[in-house]
């Protein structure tokens, strides 16, 4: 049965010499597996092009309960992107949130909430003109509420400890595990969940304290995602950020 769809692409890899799969994540399937027929023609490679990682894209496609692969059909480019794919530091980020989600959101099902933020936060970025260096911190904490890790903000006070597993502040180092942070690196938990896309030019931070808080959110995530691995991603967008 056709069905009409809007997504946003998360990864793509080559299935055939004809053909890819692509991973998309949709607004009314959640995440799902596509094949996409392509060749060497002209009208392929822009194929080809619209299927970029985060590119959002609107495509019919024929669903079956009996197969988890479906077959995408007039692909066309929901919204355009005027500056991501063009801009070196925002491409790095958006190659490297793609591969996040790619690894961190793995359920199928409708989950309208979820797209809407993807949705917002990437045409945000697109949008965006400068002071965004620390817009994949943001992501990645508020997407952590979608996902059910909101950490338990609750009862902060200056020197205590953050701890990873039970995501909650202590007055002291948890005594059953060693998954914690100290004081210094707890203050940032609260910094992070305290900026927003519209704020966070005011949280000034060089490219040592932004490495810093990124290691800080990817182990809370590896830590409560099982099988999550690390994402080869990582290195170039903090190469490129130390420019910032």
């Amino acid at each position: 049965m056709l069905q009409r769809l809007v997504g946003l692409v998360l990864h793509t890899v080559k299935y055939s010499d004809t053909s890819m799969i692509v991973e998309v994540y949709t607004e009314s399937l959640g995440r799902s597996a596509f094949i996409v027929s392509v060749s060497h023609s002209k009208q392929s490679r822009a194929k080809a092009v619209l299927f970029q990682p985060l590119t959002l894209v609107e495509f019919e496609a024929d669903i079956r309960q009996t197969k988890s692969l479906y077959r995408i059909r007039n692909a066309t480019c929901l919204v355009p992107f005027a500056s991501i794919p063009y801009h070196p530091y925002k491409s790095a980020m958006a190659l490297f949130l793609a591969e996040f989600l790619y690894r961190a959101v793995r359920e199928a099902g409708e989950n309208k909430p979820l797209f809407a933020y993807l949705k917002h936060s990437v045409l945000w970025l697109d949008a965006c003109e400068a002071h965004f260096s620390n817009f994949h911190l943001v992501f990645l904490m508020r997407l952590s509420r979608f996902l059910g890790l909101y950490p338990n903000l609750e009862g902060y006070e200056a020197g205590y400890y953050f701890d990873l597993l039970n995501a909650c502040f202590l007055p002291s180092r948890p005594q059953t595990h060693s998954f914690f942070l100290v004081p210094e690196d707890a203050s940032r938990i609260l910094s992070l969940m305290r900026m927003s896309y519209r704020t966070m030019p005011l949280f000034v931070m060089n490219r040592d304290e932004r490495n810093r808080c990124l290691k800080i959110v990817l182990d809370y995530y590896r830590l409560h995602l099982p099988d999550f691995p690390p994402l080869r991603s990582v290195d170039v967008l903090q190469d490129l950020f130390g420019a910032l």
